[in-house]
């Protein structure tokens, strides 16, 4: 797979870097930051070329965008009418109408568009995922999901604090990931709560988002992303009839990854309980790439795609009203 890479900054880099290690060959990237896109062509071997329209016209296979959420669904919509194949980070666009015309677009055109939800991709929870349709906690009765970070001095000046680039706040930021775990793990989720205030950040968007959702058979979902969560955190339970599943840390100022599955006897009282933990390097790029380059090879949805993303979207669009 040949593939460019448009937006050279942090996350830029881990996907260029993650394709190298999966055996793709970056070709050409770009940048608004010319200085950006020099430094990762120097890094990869490719070509630093002017725009993104210059690497879409290229000859690669595959684009991943990696850019404000402003830039995400026009960049993304003009490489699938070229025919090529699209990484694009999470949320996809600015807005449900934004993402909305992407997943027709993939539909039309036949190309893959992967979305960056890249926490599926994380050991502890692919694990979980994999228990859960084991019947490792029998059916599932709800899930709790909390994640959180306090931002830095100046964070309300930055692009993810201003609606016309990002969209929207901690809701599309950190709120997405955890909405989107809760459907793969429980399936389509309906909009049952939710509010989005503001509490700490002096800006336009909410800081903090709590939400609640439910599922056909009533299963619930219960999620709190906060700008203003002092000590990074990345938690996430799952509660089956017959045991629980709990995720803890995302590896990095998260803290180490670790999985803990506590199955529930027959004479119940205290449960049996067993722990995983992963401290080495994050390879969720890595196992997100590879997934993405094998849906492409297959010609088959991957996991985590635009149809994933629109009914992402569809909760937040529906966030918002409500709170409008």
């Amino acid at each position: 797979m040949k593939v460019g890479i448009i937006g050279c900054g942090l996350i830029g880099n881990k996907r260029a870097l993650a394709a190298i290690e999966c055996g793709a060959k970056v070709t050409v990237v770009t940048d608004m930051n010319i200085d950006a896109a020099q430094a990762l062509a120097a890094r990869t071997g490719a070509e630093a070329l002017a725009d993104w329209k210059a690497v879409v016209a290229s000859d690669v296979d595959a684009v991943m965008i990696a850019t404000t959420h402003d830039a995400l669904a026009k960049i993304a919509l003009g490489a699938v009418e070229t025919g090529k194949h699209v990484m694009v980070e999470k949320p996809a666009g600015r807005t449900l109408a934004e993402v909305a015309e992407l997943a027709k677009a993939a539909e039309r055109t036949g190309c893959t568009i992967k979305v960056g939800f890249s926490y599926r991709f994380h050991p502890a929870i692919a694990k979980a995922k994999e228990m859960v349709d084991a019947g490792a906690v029998g059916p599932l009765m709800f899930v709790r999901g909390r994640h959180g970070h306090g931002g830095r001095i100046g964070y309300e000046k930055e692009w993810r604090c201003k609606p016309d680039i990002s969209g929207g706040g901690e809701l599309i930021d950190q709120g997405s990931h955890l909405m989107d775990l809760a459907r793969w793990l429980m399936g389509d989720l309906d909009l049952a709560y939710a509010a989005v205030p503001h509490y700490f950040w002096d800006a336009p968007v909410e800081d903090n988002c709590f939400i609640a959702l439910r599922g056909a058979e009533g299963q619930m979902a219960w999620l709190h992303a906060s700008w203003s969560e002092w000590k990074n955190m990345f938690a996430y339970e799952i509660y089956g009839r017959d045991g629980k599943l709990t995720i803890n840390g995302l590896g990095g100022s998260y803290g180490t990854e670790r999985l803990t599955y506590h199955r529930m006897l027959p004479e119940m009282g205290p449960p049996e309980t067993m722990s995983w933990e992963y401290p080495g390097p994050d390879l969720s790029w890595r196992n997100e790439h590879k997934e993405f380059a094998t849906a492409v090879a297959e010609g088959r949805r991957p996991i985590g795609d635009i149809n994933d993303a629109h009914a992402v979207w569809k909760l937040i669009d529906r966030i918002y009203a409500d709170a409008s």
